[in-house]
């Protein structure tokens, strides 16, 4: 299997299974320099691990990651680093009864029909699982972050949970931490509890929309025409599994908005332009403006369900499916930590292209 790899200058390609013995991802492109721990991107997947509440898979994971090569006394040596995450408790029985059957919603038909060989124990390379290791290539690219864009911030959390969207005017960043479903919203997160709760037990899921935030995006990254800054960060939260819409800034809603409401009108500050509103999401042309750079997908509901399905096997009959094992009834609450991985490893990647083409020879304004 081909195409496992994205990125231009900051390459990350990831390698595994969900059932196999270990995941992981070789980060090629690192600046040499930057502080790389263990303990430091542990932080961000212990965020994204299963098993820490009863609203996400209860498979238990430490999810500890380890450092293979790339790095020496603490920081990058400038060489692939190799990140590898052992999977320690695969229940792979679980799956023995869709061997031959195809989950609707999932990918194991399409697999079955591309490779004519799948992995039917959580769904191999499909599973959510591979996500681990998206995480922890983030976490180098953050490190990498901090050093090179010190101002810069990356903050995801959940919009929508089914049907139920935040109340914007109750928006409260301090509540994203606080509650299961990083919702910064503290009455949505008592609402969505007892929602997702009876989701839960009876045996169904749902979907969700995630929004990252990144703050203190430095202006001109991203290029023309083919490798615009939006052009990547809409292809990166699209190779999330489960995700199946993205949009920048108000995306879809600027459909419908006449010209002179989507433009965002721009004034002179004591420290540069100044944007009256930021409809197109910190982005303008390909190109970051310098305003917060804001990126938002939809999460499909989880194919793994207790709900009896139709279904075909691989020979063709028609028959019904229930898939047992541990499963999230709303994925995208562990996408959150996704989102932002994908978001700094875009970002890191277009700063070095930037870098290594530009430099400091930007226009200045005032």
């Amino acid at each position: 299997m081909s195409l496992n790899t994205f990125g231009h200058l900051f390459r990350v390609t990831t390698w595994g299974e969900s059932h196999g013995p270990a995941l992981g991802a070789t980060v090629d492109g690192c600046p040499p320099g930057v502080p790389v721990t263990e303990e430091a991107i542990q932080h961000w997947l212990d965020r994204r691990k299963p098993g820490q509440n009863k609203y996400t898979t209860q498979r238990r994971e430490a999810d500890e990651v380890e450092i293979l090569s790339g790095v020496f006394e603490g920081l990058s040596t400038g060489t692939p680093i190799q990140l590898m995450i052992r999977n320690t408790d695969q229940r792979s029985k679980d799956y023995g009864d869709i061997a031959e059957k195809f989950r609707p919603g999932h990918a194991d038909i399409t697999y079955w029909q591309k490779y004519g060989i799948r992995d039917y124990r959580g769904g191999g390379r499909s599973s959510a699982r591979e996500t681990a290791a998206r995480v922890a290539a983030g976490g180098v690219a953050r490190a990498a972050l901090a050093q090179l864009a010190p101002g810069l911030t990356i903050t995801g959390y959940m919009v929508q949970m089914g049907p139920n969207g935040i109340n914007r005017e109750l928006f409260d960043a301090a509540e994203i931490e606080r509650n299961p479903f990083w919702v910064p919203d503290a009455q949505a997160a008592e609402d969505w509890a007892s929602y997702l709760d009876g989701l839960r037990k009876s045996g169904d899921s749902v979907g969700a929309v995630i929004e990252v935030v990144a703050s203190g995006v430095p202006a001109g990254l991203g290029a023309p025409i083919y490798g615009k800054l939006d052009t990547d960060l809409a292809a990166a939260m699209m190779s999330i599994n489960a995700v199946k819409g993205v949009e920048i800034g108000d995306g879809m809603a600027a459909a419908a908005l006449t010209g002179s409401q989507n433009a965002d009108e721009i004034s002179m500050g004591e420290a540069g332009p100044v944007y009256g509103s930021n409809h197109a999401g910190g982005i303008l042309g390909g190109i970051s403006t310098g305003q917060d750079v804001v990126v938002r997908f939809a999460v499909k509901p989880t194919s793994s369900i207790l709900t009896p399905r139709k279904t075909i096997t691989k020979s063709g009959e028609e028959t019904e499916i229930v898939t047992k094992g541990r499963h999230d009834p709303c994925v995208g609450i562990r996408a959150v930590p996704v989102g932002e991985a994908m978001m700094a490893c875009v970002l890191l990647d277009h700063l070095l292209l930037h870098r290594g083409q530009v430099g400091d020879r930007g226009g200045k304004i005032g």
